[in-house]
């Protein structure tokens, strides 16, 4: 049997491996919400405990080590200390959810609702500005907050949105590699996320763990620039990768091979239907700082680039692998045109396909049967030849049976011959 790391390495240089490899929770887009987590706890009879969430714009909770056996997991995560507001993951405490489940958080978030029964998340805990999220009532993950003002073109400077993107600090840099020394000590493949890449991640245009952010910080101002500021748009991506290029090249001299994947962008171009700009443009405005980006990598680096986007994306396929991504996900087949057997046909030799199991319809509303047949079939297209690691289509959500899960994982197993 072939270990976990030598598994997923085979995948990644598109060989065909003892057994397809299986990620669940090595980055914020192949996760499991915190309730799921707890019920599978449960399920397995495991120790009842306070689940840590890991992510927590998403509320994502740990897949902990017990569960990583059960499901036989072959990556693992190594991602900094401070979360998606800012916040210290180091110091934690215990709160109480609005669905009613006790968790482990960062000190600095108090979930206690306000009169409307919304919660109010604050970069990184200063209540001496607005809050930066909410996590709206009866909602089961946190929205960010927009703080922006009228955008005034003659005095926009590309360094307003650069301020969460520079070089990474000498205390973050140390959590970045004593994650990645954690992760390699599993055996599994490290997959290193968040590190300066993302390039126009409306995830952060708001600039969630800033105090007071500046620039471009609504997400409609942010799309329309993307055609009325062209230029602004190539100066601020242009600076952005002379950091993450820095970056990168630091980490590589403190981790090296200990790390196999790195998570660099999680810009969404994909909708349900459509994309959310044409080929043209994104070859115009994306794809050359992505390329510099990805050559560095390639050229000095043996890690291989991870890149998500939702959607329907196979019009855009052709121009990311031009951009030097490795691995593909979430591979959202349940969008137009993302029919399985055509990527596979198509892209498969190409394109490492991480994700293929859909969390909109059949891992929620379908049956435990069906989401065995729909696995099956699934790692019936993806699988063949190499090139696939099984994970959910983005994370498994609050919503979703856990007897669905469970037959998800114990199909799994039984198709890994465990």
């Amino acid at each position: 049997m072939e270990p976990s790391k030598q598994r997923v390495g085979k995948v990644l240089s598109h060989e065909r491996p003892d057994r397809f490899p299986v990620d669940f929770g090595a980055t914020a887009v192949t996760g499991i919400h915190c309730k799921v987590v707890e019920a599978l706890r449960d399920h397995y009879g495991l120790e009842r405990r306070p689940v840590r969430i890991v992510e927590t714009l998403q509320m994502l909770g740990e897949v902990d080590e017990e569960l990583k056996r059960i499901m036989h997991v072959d990556c693992e995560p190594a991602i900094g200390c401070r979360d998606f507001f800012g916040c210290d993951t180091r110091r934690l405490h215990e709160q109480r959810t609005p669905w009613g489940q006790t968790v482990l958080l960062p000190d600095t978030y108090d979930l206690t609702p306000d009169t409307d029964r919304n919660i109010w998340i604050y970069p990184r805990g200063d209540r001496s500005v607005p809050p930066s999220g909410v996590l709206p009532d009866k909602c089961y993950f946190m929205n960010a907050v927009e703080r922006c003002g009228t955008v005034d073109d003659a005095r926009l400077d590309p360094e307003d949105n650069l301020e969460e993107y520079g070089l990474i600090g000498d205390e973050d840099f140390a959590c970045f590699v004593s994650a990645v020394e954690r992760a390699a000590a599993t055996g599994r493949a490290v997959v290193l996320s968040y590190v300066g890449t993302a390039l126009g991640d409306v995830a952060f245009i708001s600039g969630p763990a800033l105090s007071r952010p500046r620039g471009i910080r609504s997400v409609s101002e942010w799309y329309m620039s993307t055609l009325l500021r062209p230029d602004y748009i190539h100066r601020l991506f242009d600076r952005q990768v002379d950091y993450a290029i820095a970056n990168c090249e630091r980490l590589w001299k403190a981790v090296g091979e200990k790390v196999d994947v790195i998570y660099t962008c999680g810009t969404d171009f994909g909708s349900q239907e459509s994309q959310f700009c044409s080929e043209e443009t994104f070859r115009e405005l994306w794809l050359p700082h992505y390329r510099r980006l990805n050559d560095w990598i390639h050229r000095n680096t043996t890690w291989k680039i991870f890149k998500h986007s939702c959607g329907s994306m196979m019009p855009l396929l052709p121009a990311l692998i031009d951009a030097g991504f490795d691995i593909f996900n979430p591979v959202q087949v349940n969008a137009r045109n993302m029919d399985p057997h055509e990527l596979k046909d198509r892209f498969g030799d190409r394109l490492v396909f991480w994700g293929g199991i859909d969390t909109q319809q059949v891992m929620p509303f379908g049956t435990p049967r069906q989401v065995a047949d729909h696995v099956r079939r699934q790692v019936d297209i993806f699988g063949e030849g190499g090139g696939f690691v099984l994970n959910t289509v983005h994370n498994i959500q609050a919503n979703v049976p856990v007897e669905n899960v469970v037959a998800l994982i114990e199909t799994v197993n039984e198709l890994r011959g465990l």
